[in-house]
């Protein structure tokens, strides 16, 4: 695999890490990754309301369950936000 294949293959592992078999985050789930996966990207996620906005702004179908499509949309963000750090 290439570097960037790697890549996308350890953000599908995390995911899975955390999202068990139903495939999708709850509220705390999306919390432990973030604190534990994404701790010198995002500040560690102590406040409720902040998870509670962030996972609103993820949960586009509004099912208040955080699929991969979702997932993926907050590591882009991430992802761009930080690129000026490289």
């Amino acid at each position: 695999f290439s570097e960037l294949e790697n890549g996308m293959a350890t953000i599908i592992k995390v995911f899975h890490k955390y999202s068990g078999q139903n495939c999708t985050l709850r509220k705390a789930d999306l919390k432990a990754l973030i604190n534990n996966e994404m701790n010198h990207f995002i500040k560690k996620i102590k406040d409720k309301k902040i998870l509670n906005q962030l996972f609103t702004d993820l949960d586009q179908n509004r099912d208040l369950e955080i699929d991969f499509k979702e997932f993926v949309a907050l590591i882009a963000m991430v992802t761009s936000a930080c690129h000026d750090i490289f």
